[in-house]
């Protein structure tokens, strides 16, 4: 059986879900798992969402070294940990579950079409806060203002900034990734969200 089936039967059949599957050099195994998500069960206002704990990891550990030695998978070291803030999206529901969110994604083949003249057509890597359309999904985004060292663009300044959208469909994508964005003042709603507030785009 295959690595990416082993994990997979091992994770989901304890009650997680697999992120990501990664070999690194030196024979490390990584694993980032996470909880289960729904759209039917989706966490009330004011109460915190649950992440994966230590005890989580243990267990999947534990599971998993079996496993993987009855295959005979060879692999020096294994480490389990869950997402961090720039975790993947892989599938349909991911994206479900973080629109609203900026993500980072990076196109198979670029645009090859301008869009308007503002953004060059072999441009791959986009930045931009997710959403859901009629026919698919998008992600939009406003360019940076270039300001002097210190200062910050005003309100005005960065609402007269065009916005930027991009459609795309999941089979065109090479990446996907929560953007590893730190708001020190807290996470805000995010229907309060605005493509101005994010972070800059990637060129």
């Amino acid at each position: 059986m295959a690595l990416q089936d082993i994990v997979e039967q091992t994770v989901t059949g304890l009650g997680y879900d697999l992120v990501e599957v990664e070999r690194t050099a030196g024979g490390l195994l990584r694993i980032t798992i996470d909880l289960p998500w729904s759209s039917d069960a989706q966490v009330p206002a004011g109460v915190p969402e649950a992440f994966v704990t230590v005890e989580d990891c243990e267990k999947v550990t534990r599971q998993l070294q079996f496993a993987l030695e009855v295959d005979g998978i060879d692999y020096k070291r294994l480490e389990i940990s869950s997402p961090g803030i720039d975790r993947p999206l892989r599938h349909e529901q991911d994206f479900i579950r973080f629109e609203g969110e900026t993500i980072d994604l990076t196109l198979k083949q670029p645009m090859g079409v301008a869009a308007g003249g503002q953004v060059a057509a072999n441009r791959k890597k986009f930045r931009g806060v997710l959403e859901k359309t009629e026919t698919g999904w998008q992600i939009v985004w406003r360019d940076p203002i270039e300001t002097k060292p210190g200062q910050k663009p005003g309100k005005k300044r960065l609402a007269e900034q065009p916005v930027h959208a991009l459609g795309f469909a999941l089979d065109e994508l090479k990446e996907a990734r929560l953007a590893p964005i730190v708001d020190f003042k807290g996470r805000k709603p995010r229907d309060a969200a605005a493509p101005q507030e994010q972070g800059d785009p990637i060129h």
